[in-house]
């Protein structure tokens, strides 16, 4: 049996990556012969190139693009089995990549790392917030919070907690537009739209058919919390979680409608690549976050 040539696959990662000979040469601490050679072996071996070469630019080939996520899982699993096997002997070191939802990020991840780092101060932690879906394999992303109503995917998935939904307006919209008392009254109102997610808002009532509404209205963006000052002035309906929304229907300065009807099933979800080896640092950070972030949820209202 002929074994895969696996420096190949992973210098094959690295420029996938990179997306420069050069980078992913000096990132690896190889020449860049030796990276161009290990490329076109790759390439001969598969029949097929792998990139488009031009003297500015390099760019992944169609049949380059799918495998460039398996050589990027080869090159993760390798390193996190060295890590592993290193990691058994020592406390956690190094550097974990997350990823989390802007505004959960900023509300509920960022206040709970110092504790983390505190007890782990070999550690540093890469935080990305942002609301853009990510590919966290091609990204390079250790972990990944992810607020949705998850499909089936090759990622590992562990849900923390569940994600309430508000249906919400200022009083003084109100007062001008009405109330709406069924889902289907929303297709007369101005609806403030979360650009992120595309598709019309679903409603659902126990012993009663969904309702779909499209969403339309005079704002759309894609952060949940720059909806909200257009929202408390009174100019439209928004579809907002629990932790971005609490404080504000606590205020009164929005109150919640439709309540018989909820919105779509979501939930909070940890994510990780789908390897099951993973370097001590990140089933640390992986404990924690599973263990700090089911009570927030619920005590928020999230």
């Amino acid at each position: 049996m002929r074994l895969p040539d696996l420096e190949a696959w992973a210098i094959f990662a690295a420029v996938a990556e990179h997306r420069s000979f050069s980078a992913a040469a000096e990132a690896i601490g190889l020449s860049k012969a030796t990276v161009s050679k290990a490329i076109s072996r790759l390439e001969a071996k598969l029949g097929q190139s792998l990139f488009h070469r031009t003297s500015r630019r390099l760019a992944l080939t169609e049949a380059g693009k799918p495998l460039a996520e398996h050589a990027a899982r080869i090159l993760a699993e390798a390193r996190a089995a060295e890590e592993t096997a290193r990691d058994g002997a020592s406390a956690p070191t190094g550097r974990v990549r997350l990823a989390a939802p802007m505004s959960f990020g900023i509300s509920n991840v960022a206040p709970i790392l110092p504790e983390f780092l505190a007890a782990h101060p070999g550690v540093e932690i890469d935080l990305h917030c942002s609301d853009a879906k990510i590919d966290i394999v091609a990204e390079g992303f250790d972990v990944a919070l992810r607020i949705a109503d998850l499909p089936d995917s090759s990622l590992r998935a562990r849900r923390l907690c569940g994600i309430r939904v508000h249906t919400v307006a200022a009083p003084s919209y109100l007062a001008q537009h009405g109330t709406p008392a069924h889902p289907s009254d929303l297709a007369g109102h101005r609806l403030l739209g979360y650009s992120n997610v595309t598709g019309p808002w679903r409603f659902r009532a126990p012993g009663k058919a969904e309702v779909t509404v499209r969403q339309e209205g005079p704002l759309a963006a894609n952060s949940g919390e720059a909806l909200v000052p257009t929202l408390v002035a009174g100019l439209g309906i928004a579809r907002l979680p629990g932790f971005i929304i609490g404080p504000h229907v606590a205020s009164g300065a929005v109150v919640e409608v439709l309540e018989d009807w909820a919105p779509g099933p979501i939930g909070l979800h940890l994510l990780t690549p789908p390897s099951a080896l993973r370097p001590a640092r990140v089933e640390a950070l992986i404990a924690f976050l599973s263990a700090r972030l089911r009570d927030p949820c619920e005590a928020a209202g999230a």
